[in-house]
Order: structure tokens, then C-alpha cells, then sequence
């Protein structure tokens, strides 16, 4: 697995990286993930890392009790604007949730910049009930319009600027998610901004931008392995002598 870490003051660079427009998704990104786990009205839902907050709004709007938890002040200022009464300000690390409190979680794009991923991916496991579903995305190494253009023009792969970055290979994400408790149900591929358009809004941006439109469809025929992000659907794995 390919790492990048520029610094370990966290919390202070994201702090500074939301107080400007970066880090960014469709609202079809989030309804998109909502409907590939059948979220259901009702049910109890975290997104980890919520950043701005829209999933969790999203997820309200469909008569979802959703919940969001980050670690930056300043995203979480931004997010309680969009969805407030719902955001808790949180390491990802460390949630402040009993065991089994969740029937959905989601961690979109932030798996990769946790100091120790295995402890993430632990405490989604902790506070996922037993019949619950997990979504998580993360970067490819080889992204062919990622990592693999960037690797063409530069001979390295894309370096954001965030903290700590990471990008892995299909079967080295599989991996760390299976060693921690998960069992992986479903796979599929994904361009970052490339979600199919479900709102007005983002069907007239990609009116204003053919080359999006293009990329998308390209994407829907791409193999998954050259996706530029893995988006993984996911099960708790429960003991042998819990389930018989």
C-alpha cells in the first residue's frame, strides 16, 4: 500500500482545509450509497468523517435518524448549519457510541487519511448491529483516471495535500477490512464527482459539462479494479459460537 504523510497535526490541517471549498461531493454521490444500502426509513444511521454534512442530511430528508461525527471544529461548524442537532464534533478513531448502536454506517473517502485504519475500521465494527451494513469507499492505486494519468504525466501518483494519504490495490483494501471484522458483500467502482445525476441540480451541472457526462459513462463499463475508488458493501462477520 502506497502512503503519503506530510504531517501529524491532523486535526489543525483540517481545520484550515475546510474553511475553503475543498473536499467536495454531489448530493448524487450520497444518494447513490444511500440506495445501494437500502437505507431504510427509521433506522439508525452514522456517516464517520461526515466533513460538510450533506449525507447526513440526505439521509434525514428520507426519514432516516442519521447521526455524523469529525474530528474538525471547522467541519463540524459546517455540517450543523446543513444538518443541525446531528453532528458530533469526534475522532473517527475513538466513537462515542455504544456497541451495536447502528444499523447503517458509512466512512466515504477518509479511511485512507486515519492515522491507524485498522482501529477505524474496528470501531465501525463495534458499533454496527449484528444484522447492520457498512459502506466504505477508498482510492486505488491504479485508478486509470486517477493514479495510472497522474503516474503517465508526473511518474508518481497523486499527492492531495491532505495529512496522511494512502491508496491500495482491490485485494490490499480487502484485506484490511476482513482482518478487522468485516465481511465484504459487494464491490463496485467509482469516479469521484461522477455519481449519476438524481437531482435537477446536478443533472444541469453535468449539462454545463460534457466531459463529466463522458467520464461517467466511461466509468459504468470500467472494470472495477481500474475504478478510482472502491466503494465496499459490507456485513459485520459474527463468531462461530454467536451464530449458531
Amino acid at each position: 500500500m502506497i502512503e503519503i504523510r506530510h504531517q501529524t497535526d491532523l486535526r489543525t490541517k483540517y481545520d484550515s482545509i475546510y474553511q475553503g471549498q475543498y473536499i467536495n461531493q454531489m448530493e448524487s454521490f450520497f444518494i447513490w450509497i444511500q440506495e445501494i444500502l437500502k437505507v431504510t426509513r427509521g433506522s439508525l444511521f452514522l456517516d464517520i468523517s461526515t466533513g460538510r454534512g450533506r449525507m447526513v442530511k440526505v439521509a434525514a430528508r428520507r426519514g432516516v435518524r442519521a447521526y455524523g461525527i469529525d474530528f474538525s471544529m471547522n467541519a463540524c461548524r459546517i455540517a450543523s448549519q446543513v444538518s443541525p442537532g446531528r453532528i458530533i464534533c469526534s475522532d473517527a478513531q475513538y466513537l462515542p457510541f455504544a456497541d451495536a448502536s447502528f444499523d447503517f454506517v458509512t466512512n466515504l473517502g477518509s479511511l485512507e487519511h486515519l492515522d491507524d485504519m485498522s482501529k477505524g475500521v474496528r470501531e465501525i465494527v463495534r458499533v454496527l448491529k449484528d444484522d447492520g451494513w457498512v459502506c466504505i469507499t477508498v482510492p486505488n492505486t491504479f485508478g486509470l483516471f486517477w493514479n495510472v494519468q497522474v503516474a503517465w504525466r508526473t511518474g508518481d501518483v497523486d499527492d492531495d495535500g491532505q495529512p496522511i494519504q494512502r491508496y491500495g490495490t482491490r485485494k490490499q483494501w480487502e484485506k484490511l477490512l476482513q482482518e478487522n471484522g468485516l465481511e465484504i458483500v459487494r464491490v463496485y467502482g467509482y469516479e469521484h464527482e461522477h455519481a449519476p445525476p438524481r437531482t435537477w441540480f446536478d443533472l444541469k451541472r453535468y449539462c454545463f459539462r460534457p466531459f463529466r457526462i463522458m467520464r461517467m459513462l466511461l466509468s459504468g463499463v470500467l472494470p472495477v479494479n481500474m475504478a478510482g475508488q472502491f466503494v465496499f458493501i459490507c456485513k459485520k462477520k459474527i463468531p462461530w459460537d454467536r451464530g449458531n
